[in-house]
């Protein structure tokens, strides 16, 4: 594992690189609109869900097409804990229900220039500083038990994963029709 504080040149500007495309095709779906995303929370405006799901969708895609071509590549998938899960789940959600925003959408707010975010912003960075200080404390009492195992439907059933990416597909192939054709347009 890579310790060191910066990394080099190369890996430096992918990540800029893909930053930037993150925010632009965020701001492009409109997801840095705080009505866009409060809307979605009160079920009126789906568009961040049809985002984020195309999103998965492609990156399944990608992940598992990478690894067709190419076995050496795996999927890493970290394990977890139900109750460290159900709580960084909640305080996420109540920091994006209070702010309207989630970290992505709220760095990209702040480049479309929206002032409101601000104080989430801060609020983001006091959160992690927390988080930072109450490491030891939570990886002792907290990730410490209940770890799950990390299997993927494809590994507990032996099914292939393309089986569920397509079924995937399917389903949110329907939903986003569904959607579109019997729910008011957003405005």
């Amino acid at each position: 594992m890579n310790t060191a504080l910066l990394s080099s040149n190369l890996q430096l500007s992918t990540g800029l690189l893909t930053g930037i495309v993150f925010g632009f095709l965020l701001q492009k779906g409109r997801l840095t609109s705080f009505d866009v995303i409060v809307g979605q929370l009160i079920f009126k405006n789906f568009t961040m869900m049809k985002v984020m799901l195309t999103a998965i969708m492609v990156g399944s895609i990608g992940i598992y097409g990478l690894i067709a071509f190419n076995p050496a590549y795996t999927t890493m998938i970290s394990s977890t804990t139900l109750m460290a899960a159900f709580l960084g789940g909640s305080i996420f959600a109540i920091g994006m229900a209070t702010l309207g925003y989630c970290p992505g959408t709220a760095m990209a707010a702040l480049g479309d220039g929206r002032r409101d975010v601000i104080f989430g912003l801060l609020g983001m960075v006091f959160g992690a500083g927390i988080y930072a200080e109450l490491f030891p404390f939570i990886t002792k009492q907290i990730k410490s038990t209940d770890f799950m195992n990390q299997e993927t439907l494809a590994t507990i059933t032996g099914i292939s994963p393309w089986i569920f990416i397509a079924g995937f597909v399917i389903i949110f192939g329907i939903g986003f029709y569904m959607l579109e054709r019997y729910l008011p347009k957003n405005k």
